[in-house]
């Protein structure tokens, strides 16, 4: 069975949201913490995993992705918090 992730990243300061699908979450957060994700999360130093849901079908991430980024700051936040209060790194708590 396939997975697909929609994902939330920021910057340690926590300015900066970043939203993201993919297949493979680990390598992903990875590729973007090693600055080989994105030119905008190597720009703005985005490496913490604060949000991430997981789908069974790619359309239902992107209908998910598309709907988060519609979306304006607050509701993002809002999102973040209704799981991750802390705004911590759930990467080390995924896979370490």
């Amino acid at each position: 069975m396939n997975q697909y992730w929609v994902y939330i990243m920021t910057n340690v300061r926590n300015t900066v949201l970043y939203t993201g699908v993919t297949n493979n979450l680990r390598k992903r957060v990875a590729e973007h913490r090693g600055k080989k994700g994105s030119k905008f999360t190597s720009k703005y130093n985005v490496g913490k995993l604060v949000y991430y849901e997981s789908f069974s079908h790619i359309w239902d991430a992107i209908t998910a992705e598309k709907k988060i980024k519609a979306g304006s700051g607050a509701k993002k936040i809002k999102l973040v918090e209704s799981v991750n209060r802390q705004w911590e790194d759930l990467y080390e708590q995924l896979f370490s």
